[in-house]
């Protein structure tokens, strides 16, 4: 047999064997390329948790010391002393969090980010007793609820997840209203 009549099944081989190798790649390339995006997006994930999680304790510390000045619609005063120290180590630890948001974040909720802990940092000034004035207390507090609302939203958007936020949490609560009237 000449080698021209076997040329068409050497050729069909080595057609074979490039296409074969084409597909693998292309398919090994898209494979990485999820498990790439779907590790992202569990570190974006677990960095938006964590950062909530941190600044809710901080909110919690200054809610807190906003009982003990006598604020509205908050329960269980912490001590002043105790309670000042806890507040900068919350902050120390919503800092450290907030490089990992600006890291991983999208524009859109860093943004939010950001205007939450601000509002945060306003209704520590109550919890400082920097400001004083009840009504204030109250529009802070709102604030900080609406930032929240905001930022949750613009996670949700980044991470994919459908449907609609959950209802807000914002104080006072309607059984509140119910009891203080």
């Amino acid at each position: 047999m000449a080698f021209w009549d076997q040329l068409p099944a050497l050729i069909g081989v080595v057609v074979g064997a490039v296409g074969s190798y084409a597909a693998a790649s292309v398919t090994e390339r898209t494979r990485w390329r999820r498990a790439r995006a779907e590790a992202w997006e569990e570190k974006r994930f677990l960095t938006y948790a964590g950062y909530a999680n941190t600044l809710k304790a901080q909110i919690r510390i200054a809610q807190r010391l906003g009982a003990t000045r006598g604020f509205a619609n908050v329960a269980d005063p912490l001590e002043l002393g105790e309670g000042m120290g806890l507040l900068a180590e919350a902050e120390s630890r919503r800092a450290a969090e907030w490089e990992s948001v600006l890291l991983i974040g999208d524009a859109e909720t860093v943004a939010a980010a950001r205007a939450w802990h601000e509002a945060v940092w306003n209704v520590e000034l109550y919890a400082r007793g920097l400001r004083n004035d009840p009504a204030g207390w109250e529009r802070a507090e709102r604030r900080m609820g609406q930032a929240r609302d905001t930022f949750y939203m613009c996670a949700r958007r980044d991470l994919g997840i459908p449907g609609p936020l959950p209802t807000s949490g914002n104080w006072p609560r309607a059984w509140q209203q119910d009891s203080l009237s």
